[in-house]
């Protein structure tokens, strides 16, 4: 007779709703992870699976009507932040939450030491790490800085202080536990997720559940015993993975059949040739030729760590590298000596993904961001012109539709939107030949995207090369004029003209994935 534990659902999943403003991120899904299993949760950007996981953690309320429940205990909703660990649960996001600055033992038992109020006895905390470490056949050095380990080591870190988690939980409990891995292996190499792969084989031998989020379907069939699909916010379907073809997962992500094609990736012949790459060659990265014409906007993408995300930060010197040239309206430059500062000198803009960090400074003003470039225009006998500054600031603003135009604000007052117009602005008051973008519309709001269109497509229309690469392929569809698909650190196909759409740019980049690119 079957073990009644063994009836009961790790996760219960019903009529799970979400909307924000007037938009459904999730539309009453439905699904169950079984007892020992690891559960796959696939699909586009878009299609529900982040706002899912932030309800299931207690980040985002999910709408009234719906139910989750946990080994048979269900969930009080709306959850509070945190409030996961009492339901058995835990979770690895794609960061993996550990801190650089503090040893692998510190990262490992934090929440050991965090839980108790009497002092730390490091070297009982040392033995249980060393004892957690023997359980998995994983060894570290407990002295070590977090932030010297590998990629691999770090993610195999986090799982393992997960899995610790849930097992100290379990045995206060009598229970089980759920792990829940967020994207765990875009950007590990192939011998890194085999690694991966076999610790979490390991967790559920040791009795718990797994539930697996990625855009890989290849890794997926490796790894799950199911996998449930998401799409436009709804269940698209749960397949059983032994039983499911490659076709059979891609036609559940995009909703129709596909057809495999690559093509080699040819410039527009029609015009000028602007910017033209050789030769980079880098681990998980190979872009023999690459070409954008005056006045083109090139979009780039693929699935979560395809490597299209790097090429624009490798030929702006923002990430070395020590292969590959870059030739720009006639002069050529070595890649492997570009620096940020050189291409600044040339022409070349790059708007980064992370803005707070890499693009804008929030705690300076409007004014002091926007012309960050052009400081020497102002300088006078007795210093800054701030009198003129000003006045171009305000000019500039009420050109871009920045809201409020007060150029004394601190860019970290600015919405998403207004702050991202600003450093546009920033860089295309100074012509660049050539202007990168990476996910140029990340966290901003839908009027204000079809204005950065807008200012985009100004840019290439005055004969700017443009490259934009984005995850989002609606945006590219709506931008470009031709589209790079990447897989496995490649250029495996291209669509141009009637080809672009967002269903054929999803398409491409699933259908790719299984194919020798060597």
């Amino acid at each position: 007779m079957m073990d009644e534990k063994a009836k009961v659902p790790a996760l219960k999943v019903s009529a799970i709703a979400k909307t924000f403003g007037g938009s459904k991120a999730l539309k009453g899904i439905d699904f169950s992870v079984l007892p020992g299993e690891v559960h796959g949760l696939l699909g586009q950007n878009g299609s529900g699976k982040s706002t899912f996981v932030k309800v299931l953690a207690g980040y985002h309320p999910p709408d009234p009507g719906g139910s989750i429940s946990v080994f048979g205990r269900p969930l009080p909703l709306p959850m509070k932040a945190g409030a996961f660990r009492d339901f058995q649960m835990a979770f690895v996001h794609q960061h993996l939450g550990l801190i650089p600055s503090l040893t692998v033992l510190e990262n490992m038992r934090v929440a050991s030491v965090v839980a108790r109020k009497a002092r730390i006895d490091w070297r009982a905390e040392s033995r249980a790490a060393q004892a957690t470490f023997d359980r998995f056949g994983i060894h570290f050095d407990v002295k070590a800085m977090t932030g010297t380990l590998s990629q691999t080591d770090q993610a195999l870190l986090a799982i393992m202080r997960a899995a610790e988690d849930l097992r100290r939980e379990d045995s206060r409990t009598g229970g089980q536990g759920l792990l829940i891995l967020d994207e765990p292996t875009p950007f590990l190499p192939k011998e890194g997720v085999d690694r991966l792969f076999d610790l979490v084989r390991q967790v559920v031998a040791h009795g718990d559940s797994v539930i697996f989020i990625s855009h890989d379907i290849d890794e997926v069939r490796e790894i799950t015993d199911r996998a449930t699909i998401l799409r436009d916010g709804a269940v698209s379907g749960t397949l059983v993975t032994k039983d499911a073809s490659h076709d059979n997962f891609v036609e559940g992500i995009i909703g129709r059949r596909v057809q495999r094609s690559v093509t080699k990736a040819q410039p527009d012949r029609t015009r000028k040739i602007k910017v033209s790459v050789r030769g980079i060659e880098e681990p998980g990265l190979s872009v023999p030729a690459l070409d954008v014409a005056e006045g083109e906007i090139l979009g780039m993408t693929g699935l979560l760590g395809s490597g299209y995300e790097k090429v624009p930060y490798l030929m702006f010197g923002a990430t070395p590298t020590t292969t590959g040239s870059l030739t720009m309206s006639g002069q050529t430059y070595d890649l492997r000596s570009m620096q940020p500062k050189i291409a600044v000198a040339q022409k070349m803009a790059l708007l980064p993904s992370d803005r707070p960090k890499a693009s804008g400074v929030a705690s300076l003003s409007i004014r002091e961001n926007m012309l960050l470039l052009d400081l020497e225009r102002f300088i006078g006998k007795f210093g800054l012109n701030r009198r003129a500054m000003r006045q171009r600031a305000t000019e500039i603003a009420e050109e871009y539709e920045v809201r409020p135009n007060d150029p004394s604000l601190d860019l970290g007052q600015l919405s998403g939107g207004n702050a991202q117009k600003v450093l546009l602005a920033k860089w295309l008051i100074r012509e660049p030949e050539l202007l990168m973008l990476d996910e140029p519309t990340q966290g901003v709001d839908v009027g204000t995207r079809q204005q950065v269109y807008g200012v985009i497509r100004d840019a290439a229309d005055r004969g700017s090369a443009v490259i934009c690469a984005s995850s989002d392929s609606e945006q590219l569809a709506d931008l470009c004029t031709r589209v790079l698909i990447f897989a496995r650190g490649r250029i495996v196909d291209e669509l141009t003209g009637d080809q672009i759409s967002k269903d054929n740019i999803a398409e491409a980049c699933y259908a790719n994935t299984t194919l020798d690119v060597a």
